[in-house]
């Protein structure tokens, strides 16, 4: 295979995706063929396109632990960026209300917020884009295949269907634009078999009530705000600081803002383990790890937010040069 590979082939690596470049002396079905129709692949196949390449993208969504799957668009249009902003636009608009009295709004009765109501609304808009990169790939003539790819041989994509079924396509580049996964943390028992994940938030059918998230990325902050903006109790858990690798006056302004408006906080503690209650709570057993005492306490929902795991999507070793 190296020797095949050697001097014909090159990676380009970009922001988004690694191009395996080759020369062909036989025609293809494809110029490109794209594997994942997130940002950085739609993107890629639609600029192809234009440029009258010959382009073919596939996208399969394996569902999360809790079942959860989702249509065209990747991370961004369906787990990440666009529920999560109208999320956190569901709880400035609560807040709003709240302040509106204030200003001599005449509203009656407690604020209150229905999961179920902004869930719908959302999941709708974002089956509304999926449905729109689709029409966006048909009109810049890109052959959308909903299978799961991966590579047979350095110029040949197997793409699986969900019934099984197999389609073999050839191509003079490939463009793997899998991104990622969020992961458990499979050493924590009870982590997988009760816990969700970033996956699971934004498609749930009622809410998650009182919840603990666990970690303290930009995912874990953003997930553990908009919680607290919609009136869920919410815990963030953090095992040392929030928001590594960046800024830590910034992130330490952050932490206090959300705790000024109601998260809650756990600093320097470690989950143990998650067990499941026969009231159908969650209960959670933690160290602390200044201390070494053990706590406990129930909840509704466990989020992990504890990072992502990448995709392998080579089965094959390359000599690059």
């Amino acid at each position: 295979m190296a020797a095949l590979c050697r001097g014909r082939h090159r990676w380009k690596r970009t922001k988004w995706f690694h191009v395996l470049t080759r020369t062909l002396t036989e025609r293809s079905d494809y110029d490109l063929v794209v594997i994942g129709g997130g940002s950085g692949g739609l993107a890629c196949s639609k600029e192809a396109a234009q440029l009258g390449q010959r382009v073919a993208v596939l996208d399969y969504v394996e569902p999360s632990a809790k079942g959860t799957k989702w249509g065209l668009g990747g991370t961004c249009v369906n787990v990440g960026c666009i529920p999560k902003k109208l999320m956190h636009q569901a709880a400035l608009l609560g807040t709003a209300v709240k302040d509106a009295k204030k200003f001599g709004w005449q509203i009656t009765g407690p604020v209150c917020h229905d999961w179920a109501t902004m869930a719908e609304a959302i999941q709708n808009h974002v089956r509304s884009l999926n449905w729109g990169h689709r029409v966006q790939l048909q009109d810049k003539k890109v052959k959308y295949l909903n299978m799961k790819g991966s590579l047979v041989d350095e110029h040949t994509v197997k793409g699986l269907t969900k019934a099984g079924k197999e389609t073999i396509l050839t191509a003079k580049n490939v463009v793997i634009a899998t991104g990622g996964r969020p992961k458990y943390p499979t050493s924590i028992p009870g982590a997988m078999e009760h816990g969700i994940t970033s996956d699971d938030i934004f498609w749930l059918k009622k809410s998650p009530g009182k919840t603990l998230v666990v970690g303290a990325s930009y995912v874990a902050l953003e997930c553990a705000g908009f919680l607290t903006g919609i009136g869920l109790d919410t815990t963030v858990m953090v095992r040392s600081i929030a928001l590594r690798g960046f800024d830590q006056q910034i992130a330490g302004l952050v932490t206090d803002y959300m705790e000024t408006y109601g998260t809650k906080f756990a600093w320097k503690c470690v989950p143990k383990r998650v067990d499941k209650l026969s009231s159908g709570a969650l209960q959670v057993t933690w160290t602390d790890t200044q201390t070494g005492n053990e706590h406990k306490d129930s909840y509704d929902s466990v989020l992990w937010a504890v990072g992502v795991m990448s995709t392998r999507p080579l089965p094959f070793t390359l000599t690059l040069h």
